[in-house]
Formats: C-alpha cells, sequence, structure tokens
C-alpha cells in the first residue's frame, strides 16, 4: 500500500530532489539530474524498487516533523518509550559532487534505529554492484552511475541490500552520506556533514531573506518560494513542473504523466510570482531559459521542453513498476511535447512583456524572436489545437486558445506603443480586433451568459477564468461574471474546481480526475476580481488547510479520498498560492499586472450577435471590436 503523498516532504540540491517519507524512508530520488532515471523508486513500486530508510526499530513511536525555518532542511523527531531521535535530511546545493545527507542525533535516552539501504537504478530495475573501498565506504556501480555510502555505524550486505542497527543515545551524533558520481571518475570526496548542514541553513536563509514576504500569509509564500526555487535546474534557469512521473490524477486511472520538465504555460505565472517577491535573478533566469528553450523556428515551438531546453521528450512505460496505489501505466516522458498549442505563443509574449514591464534588461535578439512567433501566429490562429489541458482527443477551436492568440498581438502592440520597439503595428491591431470578435461570436454562449470551453460547445473549462486577468474582458463584464458564475454551478466539487468536466469532454481518455488545484486559486483571483473578497479570503483559506504538514501541495486533490493526488510537489500549484495571495494583500495584483489595465477605465463592449462565419473564415475588422481601450498603468510595486 502507498503512503500518502501528504506523508512525503521534498529535499534538493537545485538540481535534483528526493522525497522523504514520514517514517523516515527516501522512496524517490532521480540522479543526477530531476530527469534522470530513478535509484529510488519505492514510490511508484514496492521498497524492493529502491529506498533508504531510517528509523526507530520500535513499533510503539510518535513522529513529528518540520522543515528549519527558512530553509529546505527536514528535521523528523521520533518519540519512543525508551527514548527521543531526530533525523535531519537535506541535500547541500550542488558543487563537484550530489550529496544526500541524513544526520541522527539523540535527544534523550537512548532509541534502538535500524538503516536499510536499497538501491536499484534504472526506475526499480538494476541492482549495482557493491564493493567495499579502502577507507571503508561502500560503493555502487552500475552502467554510468556510482554512489558511494559513508557513515561511521557498521553496515553489511544482506539479500542485495545494505542494512545496519545500531542505538542512539542523548547528545550522540551519527551522520549518513550518500554521494553520486559518474562511475568512470573517481568516488566522489568524504563529506563533513556537520559543516555541510552548516553551509546548507545560510544557503537557505541567505537566499529567502531576499524574498519581499511581509505582510499576511508570508509562511506559505515562503514555503511556496522554497519549493519553487528546489524545482529549480541551476545551471539553466529552468524550472520542472514537478520532481516526479505518474502520480495519478485519477487513483487507479491511466491519467499518469512526467511533470519532470519545463512548461511553457506556466510561464507568466511564475515570472510575476518572483518578481513580486523581489527575486529578480530567478526571474531573469528564467525568462532567459524561455528564450534559448523556444529559439528556432516558431513553427517547432513546444509546449514544454527538457532542462536544458532539450525537445526530444519520447515518452514510454516503464512496465515493472505497479504504479502508485496501481495507477498503470507508468510513464517516462512525455508524448504532450509534440501537440500544437496556440495558447503557449500568447503566454511566452505575455512573459517578455510583463518582464519588460517589471525592469528586466532585454536580450539583444530577444525582440526577433517574439516578432517571428507574431508573424507565426497571423498565419496559424485559425487553425484548431489541442488546448491547454493537453487533451488526448481531437483537435478543437478552443476559446482559451483564441483568447491567448489575442494575447500575442496585444503585447507585441503593447511592447511597441509602451516600449518603442519596432513592428507593424497597424497590422496587429487589424488581427487583435478580429480575434477578439470571432471569440466574442463564437466562443460565447448568449443562452448561459458565459464564454465556452470552445467554439460550438455547451461545456466549460476553468481556464475561462484567466479571460480578466490577461485582458481580454473587463472584471465587470457580465459575459465574464457570468463565466465565473457557471464555473461555480458547473466545475465546483465540495469547493474547489475541475479543470473541466472529463466525462462530458472527449479528451481521449478515461473519464475521472481530481479537482485541480492551480484552476481553484484562480477562482479565488476571479472573486477578487468581480468584488467578491469575502468568498476569494474564505477559497484561499480552504485551499491553504489542503497543504500538508510541511505546506506542500500536489498538482489535484481528490475530495472522495480527502487526500492529494498528481504529481508533487507540483510549482503550478505553489505558483498560483503566491500570486492570490499577493491579490489578496497587496495594491498591485498579478492580476491587474497582466492586463495592465485600471479596472475604472473599462467599460464593458456590447452583447455579441449571432454568429457571422465559421472558424478560420477571414472576414473584416470592426470598429471597437476589442474588449475596452486600456491606459498604461504605472510601473508595478517592486518594478525597478
Amino acid at each position: 500500500m502507498s503512503a500518502s503523498l501528504e506523508s512525503y516532504g521534498l529535499i534538493g540540491d537545485c538540481q535534483t530532489a528526493a522525497l522523504v517519507g514520514i517514517d523516515g524512508s527516501v522512496d524517490w530520488l532521480c540522479w543526477p539530474r530531476f530527469d534522470s532515471e530513478a535509484c529510488f523508486a519505492a514510490l511508484l513500486g514496492t521498497p524492493s524498487n529502491g529506498r533508504w530508510q531510517i528509523g526507530p526499530q520500535c513499533v510503539e513511536q510518535s513522529v513529528s516533523r518540520h522543515y528549519r525555518p527558512g530553509t529546505l532542511i527536514l528535521e523528523t523527531r521520533f518519540d519512543t518509550p525508551s527514548g527521543s531521535a531526530l533525523l535531519t535530511d537535506f541535500m547541500l546545493p550542488r558543487g563537484s559532487t550530489s550529496d544526500l545527507i541524513r544526520i541522527v542525533q539523540g535527544e534523550s535516552g537512548e532509541v534502538p534505529m535500524s538503516m536499510e539501504l536499497v538501491l536499484r537504478f534504472n526506475y526499480g530495475a538494476t541492482i549495482p554492484w557493491v564493493s567495499r573501498m579502502k577507507d571503508g565506504a561502500l560503493r555502487a556501480i552500475a552502467g554510468p552511475d556510482m554512489v558511494v555510502l559513508r557513515t561511521p555505524t557498521p553496515i553489511h550486505g544482506e539479500d542485495f541490500r545494505t542494512v545496519g542497527a545500531f542505538t542512539i543515545t542523548e547528545g550522540q551524533t551519527i551522520p549518513f552520506t550518500l554521494s553520486h558520481g559518474p562511475s568512470h571518475f573517481p568516488a566522489p570526496p568524504p563529506v563533513d556533514a556537520m559543516k555541510a548542514l552548516r553551509d546548507c541553513e545560510k544557503f537557505w536563509r541567505d537566499w529567502i531573506k531576499r524574498a519581499n514576504t511581509d505582510g499576511p500569509h508570508a509562511d506559505a509564500i515562503q514555503r511556496s518560494l522554497i519549493t519553487l526555487k528546489a524545482l529549480t535546474y541551476a545551471p539553466s534557469g529552468g524550472i520542472v513542473a514537478a520532481p516526479t512521473t505518474s502520480l495519478p490524477e485519477d487513483v487507479g486511472g491511466t491519467r499518469n504523466w512526467d511533470y519532470r520538465f519545463c512548461w511553457i504555460r506556466d510561464s507568466t505565472l511564475t515570472l510575476l510570482a518572483l518578481m513580486n517577491a523581489g527575486l529578480y535573478d530567478e526571474a531573469s533566469a528564467w525568462r532567459d531559459w524561455l528564450q534559448r528553450a523556444v529559439a528556432g523556428s516558431p513553427a517547432n515551438m513546444q509546449i514544454m521542453y527538457g532542462i536544458l531546453g532539450e525537445r526530444r521528450l519520447t515518452e514510454w512505460q516503464v512496465d515493472w513498476l505497479p504504479g502508485y496505489l496501481d495507477s498503470k501505466p507508468v510513464r517516462v516522458g512525455n508524448a504532450a511535447h509534440q501537440q500544437f498549442q496556440l495558447d503557449v505563443y500568447g503566454e511566452l509574449m505575455d512573459t517578455f512583456e510583463q518582464a519588460r514591464e517589471g525592469g528586466l534588461s532585454a536580450k539583444e535578439s530577444g525582440w526577433d524572436l517574439q516578432l517571428a512567433l507574431t508573424n507565426h501566429v497571423a498565419r496559424c490562429w485559425t487553425e484548431p489545437d489541442y488546448g491547454i489541458w493537453e487533451t488526448r482527443g481531437p483537435r478543437q477551436h478552443f476559446t482559451f486558445s483564441k483568447v491567448m492568440a489575442w494575447v500575442t498581438f496585444d503585447r507585441a502592440i503593447k511592447a511597441v506603443e509602451h516600449h518603442g520597439l519596432p513592428g507593424p503595428v497597424d497590422e496587429w491591431r487589424v488581427l487583435r480586433a478580429r480575434v477578439h470578435e470571432q471569440v466574442c461570436e463564437q466562443g460565447f454562449d448568449p443562452q448561459r451568459n458565459c464564454f465556452r470551453s470552445a467554439y460550438g460547445k455547451t461545456t466549460l473549462d476553468a481556464s475561462l477564468l484567466l479571460l480578466a486577468q490577461v485582458g481580454f474582458v473587463a472584471p465587470t463584464d457580465p459575459r465574464y461574471v457570468g463565466t465565473v458564475e457557471a464555473i461555480e454551478r458547473d466545475l465546483v466539487v465540495d469547493g474547489f474546481v475541475r479543470r473541466y468536466d472529463t466525462e462530458s469532454t472527449n479528451d481521449g481518455l478515461e473519464p475521472g480526475e481530481g479537482v485541480f488545484l492551480a484552476c481553484s486559486f484562480w477562482l479565488a483571483d476571479a472573486y477578487i476580481a468581480i468584488g467578491r473578497r469575502a468568498d476569494a479570503t474564505a477559497l484561499f483559506d480552504r485551499l491553504l488547510a489542503l497543504r500538508n504538514d510541511l505546506g506542500l501541495l500536489a498538482e489535484e486533490y481528490d475530495t472522495e479520498r480527502r487526500q492529494q493526488i498528481g504529481n508533487y510537489p507540483q510549482a503550478f500549484s505553489h505558483v498560483a498560492l503566491i500570486n492570490t495571495a499577493f491579490n489578496l494583500t497587496r495594491a498591485t495584483h498579478p492580476a491587474e499586472q497582466r492586463a495592465r489595465v485600471d479596472v475604472s477605465d473599462i467599460q464593458a463592449p456590447r452583447p455579441p450577435g449571432p454568429p457571422k462565419r465559421p472558424p478560420g473564415s477571414n472576414g473584416r475588422a470592426v470598429p471597437n471590436a476589442e474588449a475596452a481601450t486600456v491606459r498604461r498603468r504605472a510601473p508595478s510595486a517592486g518594478a525597478r
């Protein structure tokens, strides 16, 4: 029986990450990168697929844990009838080697402890060759990987495991260090565990001090920022969606995807979260990663990339792993990287524009790339796509995809008007108006007074909550208010938001998934925008209550099982938390920053008439077809 996701804490070195259970077992670790093959894969299988457990031998015990304040150092306290012991787990931000360090300290009495190390490379399939080095360390090698275990306590091999038993007494400290390196290199050198602990604590506390998190919800914002930093691949600046693969969106189902990649759709909200927290170095690194990753022909732009910008993310199934809670298949790679999703062009253009507004200096070649992207969207915006949720059914004319095509032209126009960059702004204004008119005619359901998920459909999807945030309509527009109310009726389950109704939507998969946490934060943002602040606060508080005891969130939540599901921890959920917290507590809201409008200046446009032409027809631009005339805001708080 798999442990609940809430039972896991995250540690990492800003190049990979491990999940540590409340029982002291490291059940997931890919070495040396987030997207490398796992050497501990018990999370998706059994202990025989790889884990590293340290804990009391006594069955009668109570456990508590926390992060050291302002750090990613996890402390787990075991209280037993004979005494108490503290297990400290961390990974020092990467130097020449990657080190997973565990320190056991006696706090009172004496506690018999045990250790079991099961190394299984290649996602739990490969048993390494283990030998003892001259200094007493154990070295395990399989193919390109080498792992070295050093500890002063006696350990030995048993049934293809490395085990040890010891008693920790009050005031005693026993370190365990597990170091990874290429098998063709010399063994990683010994690590001073206590010095590494001090260095690790200094790194995280110095880093979080740079963040502007003052005010309400500061602790939740800080923990989310630390989590986001932990999911950043430091050498490139790319931020993975999660450090895991194949944690199911529906327990026992097939919606199990590899999230150890970087998504374009997350880019603007991530950038705003970092900039509004004052973390401009990380924001700049993220912007630069995006520019490098998408460089090339706009027609070849992908929705996601590897952590260095890799493009071939071939999907295959790990058939020897049973999956989390028997949810198969276990997938590595993600076939959605080959999908055409129109929204990512607008997302990227919005990110670059927000970076300019926030004061990030632009790369010299950046505008040329953005010109090429805009010109490509001018040619392809009438085509159907797979949509923001990466459906594996037929292509459709998704409303949100068309809205993001509008964003592409709108942000290109703003770059010219506000920043003096060169471009055919008159042509873009015509296209912007044309897209807006088509969406309002074919993406809006006048009978229900709400925008629809796709042209000709009666269904909804939660991405429509972002229409006011991106500036397509005013928050006061009756059509937007009607859309929020329709989503409340159709997509809210036990107070939280589903992405869409999998029962009534042909997405090419078996129906069933949890509520989507980022979308639930978006509903809170929508409440703020339409003046329902009390509802926003109540929803935000309920979302905070879903975090585990360490402040971590997965992608989704199963309201029936009352537990988190989906890949974990999820960057998009924590980004959404940060932005909603800022929307609730700051004078300048991230939602308004995206639209860059003064709400009082926006007039709702005329109600749309019946459809005049099928999707893909050019038609003519009509006067005043845009949602509103906007006045440029003053630079946002924190911009420099």
